[in-house]
This record gives C-alpha cells, structure tokens and sequence, in this order.
C-alpha cells in the first residue's frame, strides 16, 4: 500500500483547524439602520431670540414631522439576524414575525465552480455541493433513506477498492505519524494565530524540542511502528487532541458519524481503509466512538487515556 506524502496530509488538517472543526453556518444578513443627521439652521447674527416669527413655528413642526416620517420607515430588526440553522436547513418568519428552521430548496444552493466541490454521499450519489447533499438530506428527514444518508467522501464517487486486513492494521501506524506531525507543524506556525491553546502549545512543545522525534517524510512502515514503540509518550496527547477537535457537536465524549465527517470524508479518496478502521473502532457497535474506543483504535492504553487531555 502507497504511503501518502506528509504535505498533503498536513495542508488536509491545516485547513480544517483554520475552518475550525465545526460545521459550516447559514451566512447572517447584516441590517444596518439608517441615520438621520439634521441641524438646526445658523440664526442670523444679532436677531433678537424673542422675535421669532410664526413661519419658524410651522418649519419646525414641518421638521419634526417628517423627522417622525423617517422613524416610522426604520425597518425593525431581522429576527434571523442572530438565529442560527444546522446545515441544511435556512431562517424564515412564520405569520407571527417567529424565526424558524426550514429545509433548505436545493435549488437555491449556488452552483459549483469546478468538481473539487462534489461530495459522494453514502447512497453512492454525486451531489454538486454540500449544501445540496445537506439540503437533499434535510427533505429526507425521518425517512429511513435519510437517516441512513450520510456524506461519504469529497470528490465525485468513485470505486474505492475494498481495505485487506494487512492494509487495515498499517493505516492507525501512517496515522498516528500524520497527528504527530500535524500539531508540529501547528505549534511551528502559530504565532499569533492561536490555532492551539496555552495547554496544548505546552505539550507540542516538548514533542517538538524531543532530540529523538521522528521527523515528518516519507518512512517504512517497520520504521513507523518501531518509532512508536520507542517513543510511545509523544503519539499520547496528538491521538486525544484529534478526538476533541472532532467532539464537538456536541461535546459529549463521544464521536458520531457526523462529528468525524470533517477527518473521514477528505481522507477516503486517499486512503481506502479510512471507512473500515473507523468501523472497527466502534468496538460495541453502538454507532458512538468513546474516548477509549478511539485510543484503543491508535494502541493508546487503556492508563494512558486521560480526558484532561483534551482541556
């Protein structure tokens, strides 16, 4: 089995760091109210303030009328403005002025520049877009197709040969590597980015100044699983600090097929046993990852996974 080159792995999850791993959000409308600027005319020099003539009287009621005229047309605030959708899904106002989440119309999704944005659902269906896969899955919504409807993979779909048992057991040794070297080369970048917090910038740090780091390149796998071996401690906190950047919707311990669609969907096209292994670390099959399922799957163990981790 080929071994992916480290710099498309870490343009991968650079990417998703800086999109942050949470889901995509309906763009907000910005209403700005307009603003009425008016003064009141310079009085001419050395008229005396008790001689005003009745003509100024009806200006000034003129003034104030119209000023209210403008008032009136303020356009009130957009109940949408601050009410967010899950993807899919848009804003609209029902009769009683009430945001609520409706299915989105696929049609209204903008059209794709080019095939890089076609995603693969699990129905083996290309769909332009994932705002048209989501919007399509939304009008699925408590049907049995549209529960089992998930995205697949990014790019059109495509024939993806089956993951042998030999080639299942070398992907967690390429990805435990491709972790490792991923937070590197953030701790490297992250100047004033804050891609990493304070806690996470201290505990890169000691990998990244570890004389007996394996650098980031092209390795064996012999030479992958040796490194992990004799430098066990350094692949600890990269394999829980990928589990908390994907638990996030919600953050609840536990990953669901959505929650690892933002790591497992760029990553099927180019390695073909990404399906499988993430299957199998559903030890008890319940279609939830737990924390300790997840290490386990990386050969974290069971002492070593500690959930202030990934604080």
């Amino acid at each position: 089995m080929k071994i992916l080159k480290m710099k498309m792995w870490i343009v991968f999850l650079l990417c998703l760091v800086s999109r942050g791993m949470t889901a995509p959000t309906e763009e907000e409308v910005l209403v700005v109210d307009p603003v009425v600027e008016a003064g009141p005319e310079e009085a001419e020099v050395g008229a005396n303030p008790v001689q005003v003539e009745v003509a100024a009287f009806d200006e000034a009621i003129e003034v104030v009328e119209d000023m209210e005229e403008v008032e009136e047309e303020v356009p009130t605030e957009n109940p949408c403005l601050d009410f967010h959708c899950k993807k899919g899904k848009v804003c609209e106002i029902d009769e009683d002025n009430t945001p609520m989440c409706v299915c989105q119309d696929p049609s209204s999704c903008l059209a794709p520049e080019g095939e890089f944005e076609h995603v693969c659902g699990t129905d083996n269906k290309t769909y332009e877009t994932q705002c048209h896969f989501h919007a399509t899955k939304c009008s699925l919504e408590g049907t049995k197709k549209g529960r089992k409807l998930h995205l697949d993979y990014i790019g059109p779909c495509k024939f993806i040969e089956p993951c042998g048992d030999s080639e299942l057991s070398e992907f967690p040794l390429r990805m435990r590597d491709w972790l490792k070297n991923v937070l590197v080369t953030l701790y490297e970048r992250d100047q004033d980015n804050n891609l990493l917090s304070e806690k996470q910038k201290l505990r890169v740090k000691k990998i990244f100044e570890n004389e007996k780091r394996l650098q980031a390149g092209e390795h064996s796998l012999d030479l992958l699983a040796h490194d992990f071996k004799k430098n066990y401690n350094m692949y600890i906190f990269p394999v829980h600090w990928q589990f908390s950047q994907l638990d996030q919707h919600p953050g609840d311990g536990y990953l669901t097929h959505t929650e690892l669609a933002p790591l497992r969907a760029p990553l099927i096209p180019m390695e073909h046993c990404t399906t499988r292994f993430f299957e199998m670390c559903d030890a008890d099959s319940d279609k939830y990852i737990a924390l300790e399922e997840w290490a386990a799957c990386f050969g974290i163990k069971e002492q070593d996974v500690d959930k202030e981790l990934m604080i």
